[in-house]
């Protein structure tokens, strides 16, 4: 049985757009959940964050 897809994409003209971003592993069917602090995939586990990492450069103080 097939699950809505509502809210996943946005008409925009003529054209459909997808909202949400596909998991890299799963492929072009799966969309990837949109969580706070970051993205998650339900199927497969994949899991990415929206905030880049913290820069060393300022740790480490010579």
């Amino acid at each position: 049985m097939s699950k809505a897809r509502v809210g996943m994409y946005a008409v925009k003209g003529e054209t459909l757009e997808r909202t949400h971003r596909s998991c890299p592993k799963c492929g072009p069917g799966t969309f990837l959940a949109e969580h706070a602090d970051r993205r998650s995939c339900g199927r497969c586990g994949y899991s990415e964050s929206k905030t880049p990492p913290p820069s060393k450069a300022k740790a480490a103080k010579g």
